[in-house]
């Protein structure tokens, strides 16, 4: 049996490794975000302030359709993309690509501004109001109400129900573990007693719905980030002098084959591109599943909010990630016990002391915290699309007893099998953005052609 999950386990992370470093499937992740950039008219420089100011609740209407505010919206979809990500998979792709890979990541994100604006504008015009109150969106209902593909709107939802049991569950729940074994190494060996109290915590969470989700996310995403932040800048400071050659180093390995050769910027927007797209989520279409829930009835307002999920998860937070690895040089160590998150934690304890390691670990363990629950509302709404409202209840339970199992035993296999199905989900989502953007450039038109300031007054 054991030689058979370690072939299953070999040939999963081949597909997985082929699906995420294929050229193709980059291109056209990196290249519908392009092309949106282009339809949108430069999206990302337009409509930054106005997503500020919407984040902020100037623009909330308590009387609009929707459970939670632009900001719980927000902060349930960065539970989803802020996670290990941002702290494993930048120094992974550091490792891997050199530090020119984190300028790939920062071009991902400003491409992948323009893809959440669109997908999260669709998923708002499509969504679903019932008559008992509740509300669900996402590409599911993008396809089926906006497309009339209800074959490939089951498909997306069947990739996603899957991706969240091993994406968003067990991978997550070991990284809680791995968190915590930075900070107390006795964890690792009562790892079940830890995915017993981790199954308990996020069993209270998700069994109260989106609203408590959105509750705790609004908690938990602004403090991890600025612990992360605020740590991440303390390291900057010590290392000061070597900041402008951190970023020459940077721009060298991403774009200067003559100086570190041809195979070395392959690998830096190979790998840069892959964990940024990973890191993010755009164009995979899960954000658009949390955006829905979103209280408005302008789709063009929550795309806009939506917006600055790659620009906060990827242009701060894991360039903070990347910058604490190349001003400290733990980047140029290549020891094999150093890989991922562990690379990260040497890093920064490098430079501020034990309290360093001790910030990734707990980064770790409430990055993988927050995915986990907001990962399970992608999963009960796509349960509910396919089984209808039924499913939900014993999904949640299943989703919980699996965070026990996830934390205790060795996750290979999982996590090859969460990255094929996180890339299959982009397939129809990306289909959807192509065949509707359109639609989606009319909305925005609409939106912006009239008067914000009348709005606001009325907001008021």
């Amino acid at each position: 049996m054991s030689s058979t999950m370690q072939t299953l386990t070999d040939w999963s992370g081949q597909l997985a490794g082929l699906l995420w470093g294929n050229a193709l499937t980059l291109s056209l992740l990196l290249g519908m975000g392009l092309y949106l950039t282009i339809r949108m008219g430069l999206i990302q420089f337009r409509g930054f302030r106005h997503s500020l100011a919407l984040l902020s609740g100037a623009y909330d209407q308590p009387h609009h359709e929707g459970h939670i505010t632009h900001f719980q919206a927000l902060s349930t979809a960065l539970s989803a993309t802020v996670g290990t990500g941002n702290i494993a998979g930048v120094a992974t792709a550091i490792s891997l690509g050199g530090p020119g890979a984190l300028l790939w990541m920062w071009v991902t994100a400003f491409f992948g501004m323009a893809t959440k604006f669109t997908e999260c504008t669709l998923a708002l015009r499509f969504r679903e109001v019932r008559e008992d109150g509740t509300i669900a969106g996402g590409p599911m209902y993008t396809l089926l109400h906006g497309l009339k593909m209800k074959r490939t709107a089951m498909l997306f939802a069947s990739f996603a129900l899957i991706a969240s049991f091993g994406i968003g569950n067990m991978v997550q729940a070991n990284s809680v573990v791995d968190g915590l074994g930075y900070l107390f190494p006795e964890v690792r060996e009562y790892a079940w007693l830890a995915g017993l109290v981790l199954a308990s915590l996020v069993g209270a969470v998700i069994l109260g719905g989106v609203k408590r989700i959105a509750r705790v996310a609004s908690m938990i995403v602004p403090f991890m980030a600025l612990l992360y932040v605020g740590a991440a800048i303390l390291v900057l400071i010590n290392h000061l002098p070597e900041i402008p050659a951190a970023f020459a180093t940077i721009f060298n390995h991403a774009l200067n084959p003559w100086a570190v050769g041809g195979a070395a910027v392959g690998e830096a927007i190979r790998w840069g591109v892959a964990r940024g797209l990973f890191s993010n989520e755009a164009g995979l279409g899960s954000s658009p599943i949390a955006h829905s829930a979103a209280r408005t009835n302008e789709p063009v307002r929550e795309g806009l909010v939506a917006m600055m999920e790659p620009f906060i998860d990827t242009l701060v937070i894991c360039t903070m990630t990347g910058l604490v690895i190349v001003v400290t040089g733990a980047w140029t160590l290549q020891r094999d016990d150093l890989v991922g998150a562990a690379l990260t934690a040497h890093a920064f304890q490098s430079s501020i002391g034990v309290s360093g390691a001790s910030v990734v670990g707990i980064g770790l363990s409430l990055f993988a915290f927050s995915t986990i629950i907001a990962w399970s509302y992608y999963g009960d709404r796509s349960a509910s699309f396919l089984f209808g409202e039924r499913a939900v209840l014993p999904y949640r339970l299943l989703y919980t007893v699996l965070v026990m199992v996830g934390a205790a035993v060795p996750l290979q296999l999982v996590w090859n099998l969460a990255d094929i199905t996180n890339i299959l989900m982009a397939a129809p989502n990306l289909l959807s953005l192509a065949l509707l953007a359109g639609l989606a450039q009319k909305l925005k038109t609409g939106y912006f052609s009239r008067s914000l300031n009348m709005e606001q007054n009325e907001a008021s």
